[in-house]
């Protein structure tokens, strides 16, 4: 990395992102609706990020970039402000380092079943699929409940050291160490390893190759991190002033385990058709709520003559988790169903339109007693939603 006096280079001032423009009907019933709540009728969703991606090349052949993704739709009147943002170090002998808030090599390694539409395999379902979970409340992002794209525990963006190989015939691994789970967390100061998940590894490889005129791609990713403690707060210290500095803690639950994830996933395309599939698992994931939780993709699209591509995909989750209210006895279980058949249309650059309909159902299923004191509750929330919209990348 170091060497003589450097020529002068230019920066490569580049910038992109993507913006989703939908209008959707959606029609929605079930015991976990209240009363005097209506989900029925026209819905308009946004979702857009707008990327800032300045790098050099320096004489060595090196490449320094930074990375900053900031939301593009509103959020109670207000920008939902910065989402990624990280630097980068790269050549095509050393591979790749990025250090900062993003998602780790094994997620971003990872593949799972083609779509056209929303995203029902999101791990970000309320940007992408915002009726799968709702009312229920149950989606749980970044785990297999509602996507087989993980992380470990369900963090996100959390700040991390990330290497990846140089692709060798197709051939490319990444691994990743995030000192918190905590998301986004960014120039906090010294991390607290006794409270919530920390010191997180994770790895992954992904193969992409050519045979004739099939194509394939496949992935396989592991991670693990220490589950620390749960703490609560009981009171402040001698000085009255609810602060870090004399505030007395307690430890209110010990982990039954570390957390892990893993997950496996592939694609191939052959003759105008593109077909796909994952499975990943979420495991002792206790804190937060995550609990063990498993799911699948699985899904098909057809290129057909001109500008149109078709499809049809599936995403299958459960998770188990213990339920507070009621005692650790008294686990819940929660599933998420959701099937999508939709037809999208290249118009340009960039610019597609596509059309859709989704099915879905989740479920929330506790072992302890009904208000009644027998049997066993279930909630259930059933969705079905048609819509049309833009995406645009740019």
């Amino acid at each position: 990395m170091v060497g003589g006096a450097a020529t002068a280079q230019e920066w490569n001032l580049d910038w992109g992102g993507y913006y989703n423009m939908d209008v959707l009907y959606n029609d929605a019933s079930g015991n976990n609706i209240p009363s005097n709540v209506d989900l029925d009728g026209i819905n308009i969703h946004q979702n857009g990020e707008i990327h800032f991606k300045p790098n050099v090349t320096l004489d060595n052949g090196m490449t320094f970039g930074v990375v900053v993704e900031m939301e593009a739709a509103n959020a109670g009147g207000g920008a939902d402000g910065i989402d990624e943002s990280y630097m980068y170090i790269e050549s095509d002998t050393m591979g790749r380092v990025e250090v900062g808030s993003e998602n780790s090599a094994g997620y971003k390694l990872s593949t799972g079943a083609p779509s056209v539409g929303y995203g029902i395999n999101s791990p970000s379902a309320t940007a992408f699929h915002p009726i799968a979970f709702s009312p229920v409340g149950t989606g749980q992002g970044r785990t297999a409940f509602g996507s087989s794209f993980t992380e470990v525990a369900g963090n996100n963006d959390t700040a991390r050291i990330s290497y990846y190989t140089p692709s060798f015939n197709g051939f490319t691994a990444g691994v990743s160490y995030a000192p918190t789970g905590n998301t986004n967390v960014v120039n906090s100061g010294l991390v607290d390893r006794n409270v919530a998940t920390n010191d997180i590894f994770d790895i992954g490889v992904n193969y992409s190759q050519t045979f004739g005129n099939v194509d394939m791609t496949l992935s396989a990713r592991w991670g693990t991190g220490d589950a620390g403690t749960d703490q609560t707060f009981v009171n402040n210290g001698p000085d009255g002033i609810a602060d870090t500095s004399d505030d007395v803690y307690s430890v209110n639950a010990t982990q039954p385990g570390d957390p892990e994830t893993w997950a496996v996933g592939g694609r191939m395309a052959v003759a105008g058709f593109t077909f796909g599939g994952s499975y990943a698992e979420n495991e002792t994931g206790a804190q937060f709520g995550i609990g063990d939780n498993e799911g699948w993709s699985l899904g098909a699209t057809y290129d057909l003559a001109g500008p149109w591509t078709v499809g049809f995909d599936t995403y299958q989750g459960e998770a188990t988790v213990a339920n507070i209210a009621s005692g650790a006895a008294a686990n819940v279980k929660d599933e998420y169903e959701a099937y999508q058949i939709g037809a999208e249309r290249e118009l340009g650059a960039g610019v597609a339109w596509r059309i859709y309909a989704i099915q879905s159902e989740t479920s929330r299923k506790s072992g302890a007693l009904n208000a009644f004191g027998t049997g066993v509750s279930k909630l259930k929330v059933e969705s079905t939603a048609v819509g049309t919209g833009i995406r645009l990348n740019f």
